[in-house]
């Protein structure tokens, strides 16, 4: 039998609450996550600070602070430097997907999502350590300048 410690919080931050209501449906077939959820960029950085969550689902396109904002907002701040970012975006260009990552999120995802693809995303970025997050990003900016 589990404790309840072991049940991860997971903060959903995306407009658009059809969005919302798919996400923590998948997220809560797997169970073993409390869903938290915030509806533009500047609500969920207070969430995030709020409710301490062991993951961050984050839509890019959202009023007030878009997503690529928030993700280096948490990224610079040492109390959330390390918390997993996940990025969900309509926005599937290349282009989308290094910004996400250059910005500093752990995986970038592209709706139409499948359950089952941001569920083992979610258990991924759970796993990484500080220092294999530092790495991830080192070497995405060498392949970035590489490329420039």
């Amino acid at each position: 039998m589990s404790s309840v410690n072991a049940i991860k919080k997971v903060l959903v931050i995306d407009d658009n609450p059809t969005i919302v209501e798919l996400i923590k449906y998948a997220v809560n077939l797997q169970g073993s996550y409390q869903v938290v959820v915030a509806y533009d960029g500047v609500q969920g950085l207070e969430r995030v600070f709020a409710e301490q969550p062991d993951c961050v689902i984050i839509d890019v396109k959202m009023p007030k602070m878009d997503g690529y904002q928030l993700v280096r907002c948490l990224r610079g701040d040492t109390r959330t430097a390390n918390v997993p970012l996940i990025i969900l975006s309509a926005m599937a260009r290349e282009e989308d997907h290094m910004t996400g990552l250059l910005s500093g999120a752990d995986e970038y995802l592209t709706k139409p999502f499948k359950p089952t693809a941001l569920n083992a995303a979610i258990e991924s970025v759970l796993r990484l350590t500080p220092a294999e997050r530092q790495s991830r990003t080192d070497a995405l900016v060498q392949a970035q300048a590489e490329r420039d």
